[in-house]
């Protein structure tokens, strides 16, 4: 069973922030209106109060599980805030990329069994937050689900947390998709 006994408290910080950081990093890419960013961060609340209960492992259990106590959502927010503070958004962005490099090299070194669900587990927030709020349009007409900017970054955190150092985007399938990267909310 991996929990925080398994990581130093630096460590388990760092993987307590994980989930911000992956919404953090979509939301910067193309910052929605106030009520869209509002629902960007309520996906990935969402996401920590599902896993709580239902994470595919116990690793992702027991870091929702302390990101929803107060002392745990404190050191998550306050690693968040140190990290980005006075940043301009590509630098949020590009930040919150590293983080979650570093995440994933964490993670494989520290919990290898449970690390494919965990880096897994960061995508779908990613995902979820990008999915959360339309982008673009005027009023709540038009616009798109999921931005090409929004696209471009679920692609860099999928190469981030898979832990290669070129763009995801490169990667495509026969029909020319990106895997797993799609305006769809289905998808």
């Amino acid at each position: 069973m991996v929990d925080r006994t398994n990581f130093t408290p630096g460590e388990w910080r760092k993987l307590l922030e994980s989930p911000i950081m992956a919404g953090h990093a979509v939301t910067a890419a193309d910052p929605s209106s106030l009520w869209g960013q509002l629902k960007e961060k309520l996906s990935g609340r969402w996401t920590l109060l599902e896993a709580k209960t239902s994470g595919a492992n116990e690793l992702i259990r027991a870091v929702a599980t302390d990101v929803d106590t107060s002392a745990g959502r404190t050191a998550a927010w306050d690693a968040v805030r140190t990290s980005l503070s006075g940043s301009h958004l590509s630098a949020v962005r590009d930040k919150a990329l590293a983080s979650l490099r570093e995440v994933a090299a964490l993670v494989d070194a520290k919990a290898p069994d449970e690390a494919a669900a965990f880096k897994d587990w960061l995508n779908q927030i990613a995902q979820k937050t990008a999915e959360a709020a339309t982008e673009g349009g005027f009023l709540g007409f038009g616009g798109v689900q999921v931005s090409d900017a929004e696209i471009a970054t679920l692609a860099e955190i999928a190469s981030a947390l898979a832990g290669s150092t070129h763009s995801a985007l490169g990667a495509s399938t026969a029909s020319g998709e990106t895997p797993a990267l799609s305006r769809d909310p289905q998808h």
